[in-house]
C-alpha cells in the first residue's frame, strides 16, 4: 500500500462507545378521592324522563382590578413625540419630492434644448436650394492629365 521509501505507521482504530438510553419509570397511578362528595341533582324533563347527574358550579370570573391611572402629562408627551416624528417624516418626503421634481424639470429643459439646438443646426448647416454649393456632373466631365474639366 505504501511505497518502499515511506515508513509504515501504526493505525489506531477508535470505536465509538454507545450511550445507553435513559430508563424511564412510569409514575404510579394513585386514585384520589375528592374531599367532599359532589351533590347529585335530578331533573324531570317535560316528557316525564328523569335526568340525574352532578351539579356543575359555574365558573367564577376573577374580580376586575382597577387600572392604574395614566398621567395626562405622560399622554401629552407621548402624543407630542408621535406628532413630531410624523412632521419630520412628512418634511423628509416633501424635500425628496421637491428634489425629484427639480431633477425632472431640469431633464425636460435639457431635452428641449437638445431638440431645439438640433433643429437650428439642421436649418443652418442643411443644403438650401443648391445656390451656395458646387454641383459636379461626372458624366459630362472630360479627363485631362488627371484633372476634371467640366
Amino acid at each position: 500500500m505504501y511505497p518502499d521509501h515511506t515508513p509504515q505507521r501504526a493505525v489506531e482504530v477508535h470505536q465509538p462507545t454507545p450511550i445507553p438510553p435513559p430508563v424511564v419509570h412510569p409514575a404510579p397511578v394513585v386514585p384520589v378521592q375528592p374531599g367532599t362528595a359532589p351533590t347529585v341533582a335530578s331533573i324531570v324533563l317535560p316528557d316525564g324522563r328523569v335526568v340525574t347527574g352532578y351539579a356543575i358550579d359555574p365558573a367564577r370570573t376573577e374580580p376586575v382590578t382597577a387600572k392604574p391611572a395614566v398621567s395626562r402629562t405622560a399622554v401629552n408627551v407621548a402624543l407630542g413625540g408621535v406628532g413630531f416624528l410624523a412632521v419630520c417624516g412628512g418634511l423628509l418626503l416633501l424635500t425628496s419630492f421637491i428634489a425629484a421634481l427639480t431633477a425632472f424639470i431640469t431633464q425636460l429643459i435639457t431635452l428641449a434644448a437638445v431638440i431645439f439646438g438640433g433643429w437650428i443646426a439642421v436649418q443652418v448647416l442643411g443644403t438650401s436650394g443648391g445656390s451656395s454649393g458646387t454641383t459636379v456632373h461626372i458624366r459630362k466631365a472630360t479627363f485631362k492629365r488627371n484633372h476634371f474639366h467640366g
